[in-house]
C-alpha cells in the first residue's frame, strides 16, 4: 500500500478569541509525485489550511499526516525539525534574507535538516539547481536582494528543492508574474519536481494554470469555514 504524501483526515481548527476563524476539512490526500493545484481566493482558509499542512499550527481536532508521519504526535519544535527535513515552501513573497549571499538563502533550510543535508550534498547540488534553473555562477556569492525578481523566484524554488524534500507546497507563486515568465517558472519548477519525484500542492486564485496539474481542486470544495461574531 502506498503512503500518501499528504493526508488529512477530519482536520478542524480554530484561531482563538472573539471574531475567531475556525477551518474544517473532512479530507484530503495527495499521491508521491503527485501535481495538485488548489483553487482558493483570499480568505477562504488557504493561509491556515498551508499552516496545518507545514505544521506551523497543529490541528484542534482530526490528523494531518505527511508521508505517513502524523504532525499531531509531534512537539513544537519537533515539527519545525519535520517540516525542514521533509516540505519545501515557496512562498508568495520568496522570503529570502536580502543581504545574505544566494548560496547562504540556498542552503539555510538544511541547517535545521540533517537527514536532508546529507542527501543535498552541500555546495555543490545548491550549484547544479542554480545552473539547471538558469541562473549563473556568479549569482551564488551575490546578495539575494541585488537580484531581479525572476532570478529570486529561482533562488526560491532551489531553496526548496535542495536535498529533495517528499512535499513541495507553493503559495501563490506566479501571482505577480507575465505569462511569459509564469511559463517558464511552471516549466522549471515541474522538471525539478519530477526529477525527485516531489509531490506539488500548488496553492492560486489562477484557473487558467489548471490544465498543466494532474489534479485541479477548488478550496471551497474540501475546506469549510467560518467566522465568529466579533
Amino acid at each position: 500500500m502506498t503512503i500518501p504524501a499528504l493526508a488529512l483526515d477530519d482536520v478542524a481548527f480554530a484561531w482563538p478569541g472573539r471574531g475567531g476563524f475556525s477551518l474544517s476539512c473532512p479530507a484530503f490526500q495527495m499521491a508521491p509525485g503527485e501535481r495538485v493545484l488548489l483553487i482558493g481566493a483570499s480568505g477562504s482558509g488557504k493561509s491556515t489550511l498551508l499552516s496545518l499542512i507545514c505544521g506551523i499550527v497543529p490541528a484542534t481536532r482530526g490528523r494531518v499526516s505527511v508521508g505517513g508521519t502524523d504532525l499531531g504526535t509531534l512537539s513544537a519544535g519537533g515539527r519545525d525539525r519535520f517540516r525542514a527535513e521533509q516540505i519545501g515552501v515557496i512562498f508568495q513573497q520568496f522570503n529570502l534574507l536580502p543581504y545574505a549571499k544566494v548560496i547562504d538563502n540556498i542552503l539555510l533550510p538544511l541547517r535545521f535538516a540533517p537527514h536532508r543535508r546529507t542527501r543535498a550534498g552541500g555546495v555543490t547540488e545548491a550549484a547544479r539547481l542554480c545552473a539547471e534553473l538558469g541562473l549563473p555562477d556568479e549569482v551564488l556569492s551575490r546578495q539575494a536582494g541585488r537580484l531581479s525578481v525572476g532570478q529570486q523566484q529561482r533562488v526560491a524554488v532551489a531553496r526548496a528543492l535542495i536535498g529533495a524534500p517528499p512535499l513541495i507546497v507553493a503559495d501563490e507563486p506566479t501571482s505577480a508574474l507575465d505569462a511569459e515568465t509564469q511559463d517558464s517558472f511552471l516549466r522549471l519548477l515541474f522538471d525539478r519536481t519530477d526529477e525527485v519525484q516531489s509531490a506539488l500542492l500548488m496553492v492560486s486564485h489562477d484557473e487558467r494554470l489548471a490544465p498543466r496539474f494532474d489534479r485541479v481542486i477548488r478550496l471551497a470544495d474540501i475546506v469549510s469555514t467560518e467566522r465568529s461574531a466579533a
